[in-house]
């Protein structure tokens, strides 16, 4: 997954360096030498995370970060300082700053790299929450602010750990500034119905797989969305960027520092309530006006009112955003030949395989009678002709139940991925090759070019 990365620095020969590094891996780089021409280029630039030097003259990393944290437009980018201090209290002072990590020079290819994919995957994620409540807003005309940032205090935290002592140091490290539940099994963490702000895993943990447990807690519904610490000796650094490849938020170093321990903690839990306040705030003011009230999915409105800022935000990243044409083959005939109820509960269940078989950053909608669209940003056209072609199938072989009959289903798709049109082109293109798809037979995926159609 590429991003666009600021790099500040006064020092040109660490710029170059740290340029040269990220551009290896395909990063698109952004440079600043001084604190306040990374405050503008932020305030003007799409970025998907700052790396910011501590000591430069004027204004140093620490006030640049509080400067961004404080303010409503840069307060969710994620700033990683870059120092050669190495002190706890810097650390500290850093994080305290909202900083969401803080890696000392030299700095070395693996942890750099682990923080940068996994910050810039969770911005993605709180980016589109942000972008949806935006939406949501235009079209209630209703003036709400964004959830307030939360203190990150008392925060539930599970702990999963091996052996009482272990969760004895923990709890007296927290102290009462969180609620603290520790547990020696990993199942019970999994299967949790409580409300939890943040797990703590201890990757020294021998009695359970850590890495398979961080897998487990982002494989399941009702936990992926919850942060997750890592605890890790200095020389395991390796499992620590595989921890964060599999959906870690943050880890922390043993021994533990109290003071760096609870910034971090509150960090997420900030985090955690942020997200979690996006959504219901999303849910409960706008489930009316944005949804169609027979799938569940949005309606035609919110679509096209979704679809600009998301055209806006792939012309400036030069991301790939690809938009999919759905339409249930033969649908009048089976509202004729087994009754409206039945074709509504065929919608339904239409709107469920779309839902489960894309991605959290998707959107799904319902267009109208039996037409459905799905916008995909950040896929590739092979993938997402692959999605396309994947969901045919799984329609094609499920069963559609109506009542005591089982109504075979299938549908046809256009793909249309944006080339700088309009939006009404983008989707046009779509629906050409939505209609290319049925004159051609029906359930097959036809992929439209600015000059022709190509049928997958």
């Amino acid at each position: 997954m590429s991003a666009r990365i600021l790099i500040v620095d006064d020092m040109p020969v660490n710029l170059r360096l740290m340029q040269a590094q990220l551009a290896e891996e395909y990063y698109d780089v952004l440079l600043a030498t001084s604190g306040q021409e990374a405050l503008d280029i932020c305030g003007r630039e799409m970025i998907d995370l700052v790396l910011l030097d501590v000591m430069m003259p004027g204004m140093d990393g620490f006030e640049v970060c509080r400067r961004l944290k404080s303010d409503p437009r840069t307060m969710h980018l994620p700033v990683v300082l870059v120092t050669a201090l190495d002190q706890q209290q810097d650390r500290v002072r850093g994080l305290e700053a909202g900083a969401d990590d803080f890696l000392t020079k030299p700095v070395r290819g693996l942890p750099l790299f682990s923080r940068i994919r996994s910050l810039t995957r969770l911005k993605m994620l709180t980016d589109e929450l942000r972008m949806r409540a935006e939406t949501s807003t235009k079209l209630t005309a209703a003036l709400q602010p964004p959830p307030p940032l939360d203190s990150g205090l008392k925060g539930r935290v599970y702990a999963i750990l091996d052996a009482s002592d272990q969760s004895q140091r923990l709890a007296r490290l927290i102290g009462t500034e969180h609620n603290l539940i520790a547990m020696s099994e990993p199942d019970a963490a999994v299967q949790t119905t409580e409300t939890v702000d943040l797990f703590i895993i201890d990757l020294r943990s021998t009695g359970f797989d850590p890495l398979r447990l961080c897998s487990r807690l982002r494989s399941q519904e009702a936990t992926r969305q919850i942060p997750i610490l890592l605890l890790a000796a200095p020389e395991d650094e390796a499992r620590v960027g595989r921890g964060l490849e599999l959906g870690a938020n943050d880890y922390c170093q043993t021994p533990l520092d109290k003071n760096e321990l609870l910034a971090r903690i509150r960090t997420q839990v900030r985090r955690r309530r942020y997200d979690e306040g996006l959504r219901r705030s999303f849910q409960s003011t706008l489930e009316l006006a944005i949804t169609d009230p027979l799938t569940g999915l949005h309606n035609r409105r919110f679509f096209d009112t979704h679809l600009r800022p998301l055209i806006d935000q792939s012309r400036q990243s030069g991301r790939p955003l690809c938009v999919m044409m759905l339409d249930i083959d033969h649908f009048k005939h089976i509202n004729d030949a087994f009754g409206h109820d039945a074709g509504d509960e065929v919608l339904r269940q239409f709107a469920h395989h779309i839902l489960a078989n894309s991605r959290g950053s998707d959107l799904a909608a319902r267009m109208g009678g039996e037409e459905f669209a799905l916008l995909m940003p950040d896929l590739s056209e092979d993938e997402a002709l692959q999605a396309a072609d994947r969901l045919r199938e799984v329609i094609a072989a499920s069963p559609f139940g109506a009542g005591d009959k089982e109504l075979p289903v299938t549908a046809s798709f256009g793909l249309a991925m944006w080339a700088g049109e309009e939006p009404r082109e983008f989707l046009k293109r779509a629906d050409l090759a939505l209609y290319q798809a049925k004159r051609e037979g029906r359930n097959r995926v036809v992929r439209s070019t600015l000059t022709s159609m190509v049928q997958l």
